[in-house]
């Protein structure tokens, strides 16, 4: 069956601003290195969401959807991002549907 990886208009308007925030507190000396890192995370969230594990996401995270799973990318050895979505399907298409993307810094406390 075919799969499809798609993000919610607030994860792409966070992603935007995550290259900013990267940027502004010197995670990154240029800015064009702090675009390219969020790129690659966009990249390796749509090629391979499908294939990782994946659990329940916390239930403090309700807002977000009712059946959300969260899976983990790790992007270095201090930072991994949790990415929180949905799974449904459309016709004979699998979709996953990004909610919400967090970092081990903002939510690993509730995992």
């Amino acid at each position: 069956m075919k799969t499809k990886v798609l993000a919610d208009p607030d994860v792409i308007d966070y992603l935007y601003e995550l290259v900013d925030i990267l940027y502004e507190k010197q995670y990154f000396s240029f800015e064009e290195d702090s675009v390219e890192y969020v790129v690659e995370l966009f990249e390796d969230i749509i090629t391979n969401l499908p294939k990782k594990r994946r659990k329940p996401a916390p239930k403090h995270l309700k807002k977000y959807g009712e059946n959300l799973e969260y899976a983990a990318f790790k992007k270095n050895k201090r930072t991994t991002w949790y990415t929180f979505f949905d799974i449904y399907k459309d016709n004979e298409e699998i979709v996953y549907l990004v909610r919400l993307i967090e970092n081990n810094h903002t939510v690993a406390q509730y995992l």
